[in-house]
């Protein structure tokens, strides 16, 4: 079974992705990272230099090969994943989709607070950074609502996740 995590950035897919894919027994697959170990640039870099319809279709062949794999396995997609070519149609025929969905004002506080820098946020104030993020996730809600489950507000708390996943996971 595959199971894809969507959400904006800093909503937990990774931090919540690995630990849930151990205890399932599942492998895990950080979209990202396996598109800049294949390509060999980070994702900003792949932004700067080929563009964004450059990266969005390169995104898809990734999922692609992930569901072709196939197998059981828990994928934390990028924040826009969903929102590109028919994505969200895609991962919703060939696993569970979760959306973990967090507020405008939370995602503000956990990407203020990450330890990285992400590209698309460097350099916004607190309050540009809430105006963003507000602004792009209005306009992603009509994918993210298409997952399978919702998990509002999801904590790092891994059990409940599974709790929440139970009906949905076999074995």
């Amino acid at each position: 079974m595959l199971i894809f995590l969507i959400g904006f950035m800093g909503s937990g897919k990774t931090t919540l992705g690995r630990p849930l894919a151990a205890r399932l027994g599942y492998r895990f697959v950080d979209l990202d990272r396996a598109i800049e170990e294949g390509e060999g640039m980070t994702i900003g870099e792949i932004f700067s230099v080929r563009g964004e319809s450059y990266f969005r279709s390169l995104e898809r062949v990734y999922l692609q090969e992930v569901i072709a794999r196939g197998g059981d396995a828990v994928v934390s997609t990028g924040g826009g994943t969903p929102c590109f070519g028919e994505n969200m149609a895609l991962m919703n025929r060939s696993g569970v989709t979760v959306y973990l969905k967090l507020s405008p004002e939370r995602l503000t506080d956990r990407l203020l607070m990450a330890r990285t820098q992400r590209p698309l946020v460097a350099g916004k104030s607190p309050e540009e950074l809430l105006v963003y993020i507000t602004e792009t996730l209005a306009g992603r809600e009509v994918y993210y609502g298409q997952a399978n489950v919702v998990v509002a507000d999801p904590s790092r708390d891994v059990r409940r996740l599974m709790d929440i996943l139970n009906p949905y996971v076999v074995g």
